[in-house]
């Protein structure tokens, strides 16, 4: 099923893999339509379990020069063992950007000086502007780590460090990513929302039950920081993805 809501296009499927098999022919055809196009192009890739699915299904596709993409990532924690399996580096890692060959990888320490790790991916980001984003939201609606509290849809940084809320954080413990939530740092860096909608196309995979509020507030609610993804609706060239369980509060 397909509907809008304002620019926004949601598509809605029977299940996880079937809304995995479609983000990822979708994805990958605007690669290869971009590289037509360009000579190499930048994607941005969130680090969560919701996204495995589908980077099980983008990494079959064996006939894009993925040797002309350059990638980066949404967000990182701050102070995070550099051996951390949940440090998102070492996530998409395994998950994405070990199994191919890009032609760099730039990933965001949590582990350098702040500010000076703020000026160094804010000035790649600029010298690499973004084609192709592809996301999630989390439990709270949060966009990369732009919680509730700290998002800002005007916001002048293009990466900066934040306090995570205790939502967010429980949700990594939900997830399984942590045992317990005093594992979980309190303190991430993260590209900010104007820097998400900064690219041309947006491809958000939102699975799961844990995310049926979150979607129904993204959709039916205001667009308002209060649920930072309400904001993906106000932007042409914008899918949402979204499987039975996490589309389970919405009236189709």
């Amino acid at each position: 099923m397909i509907l809008k809501k304002d620019k926004l296009t949601v598509k809605i499927y029977t299940s996880t893999k079937d809304m995995s098999v479609s983000a990822a022919l979708d994805v990958s055809s605007k690669i290869k339509e971009l590289l037509s196009q360009n000579e190499y192009i930048n994607m941005i890739f969130a680090a969560a379990p919701s996204q495995s699915d589908f980077f099980k299904e983008l990494i079959t596709y064996k006939d894009i020069d993925w040797g002309r993409i350059n990638a980066f990532h949404l967000d990182e924690y701050i102070n995070l063992n550099e051996n951390a399996p949940q440090r998102f580096g070492n996530f998409l890692k395994k998950e994405i950007f070990g199994l191919l060959p890009f032609r760099n990888i730039y990933y965001l320490d949590g582990n350098k000086p702040i500010e000076e790790e703020c000026k160094r991916y804010t000035a790649l980001l600029e010298k690499y502007p973004p084609k192709i984003i592809c996301l999630g939201i989390g439990e709270n609606g949060h966009i990369a780590f732009n919680d509730p509290h700290v998002a800002n849809f005007n916001d002048p940084e293009t990466v900066k460090a934040v306090m995570l809320d205790e939502r967010c954080r429980q949700q990594q413990v939900n997830d399984k990513c942590f045992d317990k939530i005093e594992d979980v740092p309190d303190k991430a860096l993260t590209l900010t929302i104007p820097t998400l909608l900064s690219a041309e196309y947006l491809f958000c995979i939102v699975p799961f039950k844990s995310k049926a509020q979150a979607v129904y507030n993204m959709i039916n609610g205001e667009i308002t920081e209060a649920c930072p993804a309400s904001i993906l609706r106000t932007k042409d060239n914008i899918n949402l993805y979204l499987d039975k369980e996490s589309s389970s509060l919405l009236v189709l």
